[in-house]
């Protein structure tokens, strides 16, 4: 299976997001990726900390998603990508956020979706105060099955949390796909890159951190083999790679070699569960 991991910068004009995202994917399937996965919020940016996302969250048969679908029919990848979605009131909340959420995209329609479960309030930041958490549990868990390979999705901020990418991976995940809009900071890169190995390294899994790029974000969008080591990063040496596309191939063989003989899968004395919240 070869991938595509794709830096791309989206505003809050949709359309303009929905045509770069068609064309990134089309670029990325014509140089033979099966597999593209996109940034968090490819579908619309997240604007300023205060910026409403209610009125530019769309339906999963939105926009978006459609021409998702239309791009993976027509070329025959499958698209992993992030996007805003539409949610009804609830206990706590009152109509006025969304799910940021992830949808694995085929030729032959959606596949898979994760709604993020861990959001952003940190830092300054408080994603909560726009965005609904999905809800935990087994059925959270996000996976797709591709090409000798099994994709299990998770999101920007989740990272930080080895639990997530452990449940996916006892369920069968050899791929972690993690779009995301790492906020800029103070070592904020590093620590980005150093999540995404260690994620790599304890599930003896790909990982492919797909993010938006500097100056809000972080970029550094990077693919980390099952053994930790780095197959292709957007900008190691810069801070100023702002968009462009990493490809790699995904070998089922090589993440079996690697689980032979780190067996930490197989050894471990914990089961992850979700928790209430």
């Amino acid at each position: 299976m070869d991938a595509a991991v794709v830096q791309l910068a989206a505003g809050l004009e949709k359309e303009r997001n929905r045509r770069r995202a068609v064309e990134a994917v089309r670029a990325a399937a014509g140089d033979g990726a099966g597999l593209v996965v996109l940034p968090e919020a490819a579908m619309c940016g997240f604007g300023s900390p205060t910026t409403p996302l209610a009125p530019l969250a769309e339906a999963l048969e939105g926009p978006f998603v459609t021409a998702l679908h239309d791009v993976a029919a027509a070329t025959g990848a499958i698209v992993v990508a992030g996007m805003f979605e539409r949610t009804g009131p609830g206990p706590g909340d009152p109509g006025g956020r969304v799910h940021n959420t992830l949808v694995a995209v085929g030729p032959d329609g959606l596949l898979t979706v994760y709604r993020k479960l861990h959001l952003y309030d940190a830092l300054g930041w408080c994603e909560s105060a726009r965005v609904a958490p999905g809800e935990a549990g087994p059925d959270a868990l996000a996976l797709v099955a591709t090409g000798g390979v099994v994709v299990g999705l998770l999101t920007c901020y989740d990272l930080r949390f080895p639990e997530l990418g452990r449940a996916l991976a006892v369920r069968g995940a050899t791929v972690l796909a993690v779009p995301a809009a790492w906020v800029a900071g103070p070592r904020k890169r590093e620590q980005w890159g150093d999540l995404l190995r260690a994620r790599a390294i304890e599930n003896t899994a790909y990982v492919l951190g797909a993010a938006q790029p500097a100056p809000e974000y972080t970029g550094y969008s990077t693919v980390v083999d099952p053994a930790g080591m780095v197959l292709a990063e957007a900008d190691a040496t810069a801070d100023g790679v702002p968009e462009g596309m990493l490809r790699a191939s995904l070998r089922a063989e090589r993440v079996a070699e690697v689980r032979a003989g780190m067996p930490v899968l197989e050894a471990r004395r914990f089961d992850v569960v979700p928790r209430e919240v």
